[in-house]
């Protein structure tokens, strides 16, 4: 049995194994994950994620990559904090937002470096990586209310929480020296002073998203 069957049966958040794993990597959290799931491993940056023992230059060198995609900063940060060293900056790099729906799991994951994910609780993905004003935009913004957020509560020192349950909403934010988050019933939540203006940005995002997947139908 390998680390992907253990995976998808222990962990299993959607009906489709390759979906759940797509909502797995969204957190970068998991660095297995990333090495089971990437055929070229000894190139930049995998070489240096990768390394046993962890290259703490080459982490540094990965952080400092203006070019270096959000993903792959998180799982740097991660690698480089998990080992002990202390980071220069505070940096948020992800907004992840779930909600809890009566069919399964709506999930929304924007990244800083503009690209984002859209997983609908039927299983559907849509991947984007072309982006354009209007994208770049509601990420500006997204980014800009969720630091808000981040400036008020504190990282999460403890394994991140299963998936919300049916009527709750959980905000998270990757960034540099952790994962923040916020939880709670939907209606409460989407009408919270702090948490509402990224989760309106947020649901924005998604309908965008959506819109743009129709179209190219």
């Amino acid at each position: 049995m390998g680390l992907f069957d253990i995976f998808s049966k222990s962990k299993k958040t959607f009906k489709d194994s390759s979906v759940d794993l797509i909502y797995e990597l969204l957190f970068c959290d998991n660095i297995d994950l990333y090495k089971k799931n990437t055929k070229q491993t000894d190139i930049y940056p995998w070489d240096i994620l990768f390394s046993e023992p962890p290259d703490t230059s080459g982490l540094k060198r990965v952080l400092e990559d203006d070019n270096a995609e959000s993903r792959i900063k998180i799982l740097a940060y991660n690698q480089f904090t998990s080992r002990g060293q202390k980071i220069d900056k505070k940096e948020l790099l992800g907004v992840i937002v779930e909600v809890g729906l009566a069919d399964g799991l709506d999930v929304l994951a924007s990244f800083s470096d503009g690209t984002a994910r859209y997983i609908n609780q039927s299983g559907k993905i849509i991947v984007w990586e072309t982006m354009n004003d209007n994208s770049n935009a509601l990420t500006e913004r997204l980014f800009k209310d969720s630091e808000q957020v981040v400036s008020q509560i504190g990282p999460w020192d403890k394994p991140r929480r299963k998936r919300p349950e049916k009527g709750m909403v959980r905000i998270s934010f990757l960034v540099s020296d952790g994962l923040y988050f916020g939880e709670g019933p939907i209606e409460v939540l989407f009408n919270d002073p702090i948490a509402s203006p990224a989760l309106t940005t947020a649901t924005e995002m998604m309908k965008f998203l959506t819109e743009k997947s129709i179209a190219h139908q």
